[in-house]
């Protein structure tokens, strides 16, 4: 089913893949190698005489690690190998949380490193489902690791270590989904400390059994490694939180501690859009409210869809005046051409698009300011540019130029932007008036294939009108008059008469 999705997927793309893949195996195995050896890499061709086997082996093993990652993401998730920057985005984490695990492995204990910080890190920069899998090739990359530089000796701890990276891991995963905030990941580290903890108490606690001279050496041992263990959790987060800014910026990836800055009034483009388009800026952010809820009625991205909705018009900085909800008395439009001003108007998703990407914002936020009016016509330039000529005009020239959403959130900020400009512009108040507007928002957009090009069904359009019905009945609720009264203060007290 993977394939069928990505009938695009060229050879060329695929003999690109499998070079960066096999240029960051090498990159892979030179850390290894360095690692592992030590001072032996100056006497390389002297140890390859005496272990050339075993070397071969353990290459040989990195090797088929590396294939069945390739082909994981060949036939599950190509995205992951549509670009360069995916590609290294997993292989540098891969290769840092080697680095850390054997350094501290080595100078600390093999109890005390990270092993939770790919599953952490691929699941906050990539996804869940990447990050179970790639949780396994660390644990087995790891353990190969182990082997080789015992000897591949059959240690109890180098399993113990296999299955202690791979619990802890798979824990971080299932509870990294529901830390929001920075503290809540520290408690992610804790939670992760149980296993590691259970699984070097099972492990030692037959040497206190069996070793009645040296109970209390051995127990001291438990401890000891029973603290190792408690470091080593914790540890993960903290390094985790250390450089996931860092991967933030580099990858320019979208996270839900990097979605909190750039929807905070602090962030930059907000603040300008508050300052130069006061009036893009409410509409925006009713648009973020609306969005939320329609996201949240079709088991979306709550975070996501409100970042998009905030950014979805920022290209009206480059023109705020010449958008009805910058204006006062006087339209600038009464000046301008037809043409002149639909293209004024839709070139906002363009530069939207580009001001997005100048600012090394995420790519999402660029994708959905640039798709949020697809290819829909601009009816008022063009009713207008009907009346001033008799002859035939073509509707593309006062249509937006696309594309169409490509997502389903994309398709609710086009929906939610839609309908909150035409809510107000009828002045709707009732329930009813309210659907009424969203449904011929919604079947206008159907009938011009406005989501042909996204996976959104018609049982997500009825639970996205749903939602939005609900909200702007809250947002532009009917109010009661208030009397015209004007107070007085007097000896006796305030007065109020009828004005």
């Amino acid at each position: 089913m993977a394939i069928l999705r990505f009938k695009d997927w060229s050879r060329k793309q695929t003999v690109t893949s499998i070079l960066l893949f096999f240029l960051h195996f090498v990159i892979l195995i030179g850390i290894m190698a360095g690692l592992l050896l030590g001072q032996d890499v100056k006497n390389l061709h002297t140890q390859m005489e005496q272990y050339g086997a075993t070397y071969l082996y353990a290459l040989f093993c990195v090797l088929l690690l590396i294939v069945i990652m390739y082909l994981y993401f060949l036939f599950e998730d190509r995205r992951m190998l549509s670009t360069g920057k995916n590609i290294a985005l997993m292989f540098v984490i891969l290769d840092i949380s080697f680095i850390l695990s054997w350094f501290v492995g080595e100078k600390i204990d093999i109890f005390a490193r990270p092993v939770a910080l790919v599953a952490l890190m691929i699941c906050v920069l990539v996804g869940r489902r990447t990050a179970v899998f790639m949780n396994i090739i660390s644990a087995l990359l790891i353990f190969v690791a182990d082997t080789f530089a015992g000897g591949f000796s059959a240690e109890s701890a180098y399993y113990s270590s296999l299955l202690i990276s791979f619990s802890a891991g798979m824990l971080a995963i299932f509870f990294c989904e529901q830390a929001k905030t920075r503290f809540r990941v520290v408690l992610v580290g804790i939670a992760i400390v149980i296993p590691i903890e259970i699984i070097i108490f099972l492990l030692e606690v037959s040497t206190f059994i069996n070793n009645a001279e040296g109970g209390l050496k051995a127990l001291q041992r438990i401890l000891e490694h029973m603290g190792y263990g408690l470091f080593g959790g914790v540890t993960s987060t903290v390094i985790f939180l250390a450089i996931l800014p860092i991967f933030e910026v580099i990858f320019n990836c979208l996270t839900v501690y990097r979605l909190r800055e750039l929807t905070s009034s602090d962030a930059k483009i907000l603040q300008k859009l508050k300052a130069e388009a006061p009036g893009t800026y409410n509409h925006c952010m009713t648009v973020a409210q609306l969005a939320e809820a329609c996201a949240a009625a079709i088991g979306e991205n709550v975070d996501y869809a409100r970042a998009a909705a905030l950014y979805h018009d920022v290209g009206k900085l480059h023109y705020p005046e010449h958008f009805t909800e910058n204006q006062g008395e006087y339209n600038l439009h009464d000046e301008l051409t037809p043409e002149l001003s639909a293209d004024i108007i839709r070139s906002h998703a363009h530069d939207g698009y580009s001001l997005i990407k100048a600012n090394h914002l995420p790519d999402f936020l660029a994708d959905v300011a640039l798709q949020h009016h697809g290819t829909m016509p601009i009816r008022y330039f063009y009713a207008k540019a009907m009346k001033m000529t008799d002859g035939e005009l073509n509707i593309e020239d006062f249509s937006y130029m696309g594309p169409k959403p490509q997502t389903k959130l994309a398709a609710i900020i086009m929906i939610a932007d839609a309908s909150e400009a035409a809510v107000r512009a009828v002045n709707a108040r009732k329930p009813e008036e309210i659907e009424r507007a969203i449904r011929n928002i919604l079947e206008e957009r159907m009938d011009l294939e406005q989501f042909s090009e996204c996976d959104i069904t018609m049982v997500d359009l009825t639970k996205i009108r749903m939602a939005l019905v609900a909200s702007l009945s809250g947002v532009y609720h009917h109010r009661v008059k208030y009397p015209s009264i004007k107070y007085k203060r007097t000896e006796q007290g305030t007065k109020g008469e009828n004005v």
